[in-house]
């Protein structure tokens, strides 16, 4: 089932109250990070509610968000291991997308590789009317060769899966930085939830191809994505064969 057929292109506009946002962010062991990205998005986004979905940390990472959220109602910790549910990055932002209950949700990295300021882009573009806004990489600093010519090789090969589809896309159909109409989002994962690849890590693929081509009015708000200075990578052989399923999904 696809979403119904809207005009594409949207314009930005300001707005200060940020109390129709929730930023969703996806932890596992971002304990170096976490405490001041809650921070920072408390301070520059007044009223903008923080769901924070962990996936099993062991380096202290729930303890920092439980303690802010003490002194911060507008935070919430998901703490997908004590509710026993099975690991991934697209399944922690589904049920953070379940748990969160504003107008519009932006789903962002922990680890400091998504630059705040764009979270403000993001949403002035989704209150003129974006259903979908998203964060798009135009250039990585200080990424080894080889690692770009994998993440060209995958993009192509992924717009390429969109195509044949006749899917909706974008320039970054891997971006884990983006904004959404929530109950839109909700309402395509309602109808296709098969498609989405819960241990997976690329939400936005998975959304993207179950939307037909043309239905959605689409933002784009272009960054420099900078290499993590905290914490390690999570991407390894187990991720690349989750991403090999959305493909074939």
């Amino acid at each position: 089932m696809r979403a119904a057929q809207v005009r594409r292109g949207c314009v930005s506009m300001g707005n200060k109250d940020y109390s129709h946002f929730t930023v969703i962010l996806p932890t596992l062991n971002e304990n170096g990070t976490i405490g001041a990205m809650i921070g920072r998005i408390g301070t520059e986004y007044p009223r903008m509610r923080i769901i924070v979905v962990d996936d099993g940390s062991s380096d202290g990472t729930r303890g920092t968000v439980r303690r802010l959220s003490r002194s911060n109602k507008r935070v919430t910790l998901m703490d997908r291991h004590a509710e026993g549910k099975r690991r991934g990055l697209t399944a922690s932002i589904v049920d953070g997308m379940r748990r969160s209950t504003t107008e519009y949700a932006i789903v962002m990295d922990s680890d400091m590789q998504h630059p705040l300021e764009k979270i403000r882009e993001i949403a002035r573009q989704l209150e003129r009317g974006c259903d979908i806004v998203v964060a798009e990489r135009e250039s990585v600093t200080d990424w080894a060769p080889y690692r770009q010519l994998i993440s060209r090789a995958l993009m192509r090969v992924g717009l390429m899966v969109l195509d044949a589809e006749g899917s909706e896309t974008c320039k970054d159909v891997f971006s884990g930085f983006f904004g959404v109409r929530r109950s839109m989002f909700m309402r395509v994962y309602s109808r296709n939830s098969s498609r989405f690849v819960g241990e997976g890590y690329k939400v936005l693929f998975d959304f993207l191809k179950c939307v037909d081509r043309g239905s959605l009015r689409i933002g784009r708000v272009p960054y420099v994505f900078h290499v993590r200075e905290f914490g390690r990578s999570k991407a390894g052989y187990r991720q690349g064969l989750a991403l090999l399923k959305s493909f074939l999904s």
